[in-house]
């Protein structure tokens, strides 16, 4: 993914300890909880079909995320990006909102049944090539994410010199490692972002996002698959993105990558809202819900993601979900 939106400078971040207090004696179990607690076991992962969407560029009026109203028929919206040098956008207006105001919008998208996650990376950060820590990352970034209250966070990595060269693999996976003591299943919800090619099985000296899966995707709750930018014909015909991939890059098609060992229910299908959020593979939301319903048919039940909101929103996914999921 790619950001267009002005960056500003990210703040010293202040912990906010988010602890309701039940004033009203209690007439259930739940009525005990505390609001912390409450919001730790609305985090349990849920179940597939995943329809995230993704929100970097800057709307004016509004700070943080949208009103839930806005992306009704997602159930997963990142906050992005938060960098290995802090966060920014997105990411970085969720800091500056007070604490009620967090627990305000955290309790209606919980309502809503609408994860709230945190973005990291992204195009601008390559980590690995940087030489950056793959523990020490994790451990920043699950330490950003509890004391800021989500729900967890999407790798969104794009190190792409690292996979060509065949040291993505190795620094994805202690990585993941790391942060999923940090951040345990169950309570924190750990998605990729991976774009289509690295599923190949033929070309990364690594082994690729393949690798990546068979060491740790039981920690990985789905992969939000990134298919676009990657040519201009790439991933533009329902034939091309559910079923048979082009030679540019084998056997990354949908389907394909279902054969390779990925479980259907975690590849989640990712497409542009817009030709300008992208610099190929765009599919209009009618067409992509002809191939989504075309891939259920087929067994899978993964879910769609979106890049980026405000470019698109609740009316663009109620159209690819109409022939699949009707909202």
């Amino acid at each position: 993914m790619f950001s267009s939106s002005i960056r500003r400078i990210a703040a010293f971040l202040t912990a906010y300890l988010l602890v309701g207090v039940i004033a009203a004696p209690p007439e259930s179990f739940n009525e005990t909880l505390s609001f912390e607690q409450r919001d730790l076991a609305s985090r349990a992962t849920p179940a597939a079909p995943h329809f995230a969407v993704y929100a970097d560029k800057y709307q004016s009026g509004v700070t943080g995320p949208p009103a839930v109203s806005a992306v009704k028929g997602y159930n997963a919206f990142y906050l992005s990006f938060l960098l290995t040098e802090g966060a920014w956008d997105k990411a970085y207006e969720w800091t500056t909102l007070s604490a009620s105001d967090r627990a305000t919008i955290k309790s209606q998208y919980n309502a809503a049944g609408i994860k709230l996650m945190v973005a990291a990376f992204g195009s601008t950060d390559v980590p690995t090539s940087a030489g950056q820590d793959p523990v020490a990352i994790a451990n920043s970034i699950a330490s950003w994410v509890k004391q800021w209250g989500l729900d967890g966070v999407d790798i969104d990595y794009e190190d792409f010199n690292a996979m060509d060269g065949g040291t993505a693999e190795n620094w994805l996976i202690s990585f993941t490692k790391q942060l999923r003591s940090q951040l345990p299943a169950g309570n924190y919800i750990i998605t990729h972002a991976p774009v289509a090619p690295w599923f190949t099985p033929s070309h990364y000296p690594g082994g690729g996002y393949l690798k990546v899966h068979q060491q740790v995707g039981s920690l990985i709750d789905w992969y939000n698959v990134q298919f676009y930018n990657q040519g201009a014909s790439e991933y533009t015909t329902c034939s091309g993105l559910i079923t048979s991939s082009s030679s540019t890059w084998p056997q990354t098609a949908l389907l394909q990558i279902v054969a390779s060992g990925v479980p259907a229910s975690k590849l989640v299908i990712g497409k542009p809202f817009t030709t300008a959020d992208a610099n190929n593979g765009y599919m209009s939301a009618s067409d992509l819900a002809s191939c989504v319903a075309q891939a259920k048919n087929k067994g899978w039940n993964g879910g769609v993601m979106a890049w980026q909101y405000p470019n698109g929103g609740a009316s663009w996914i109620q159209t690819v979900r109409a022939q699949s999921w009707p909202v």
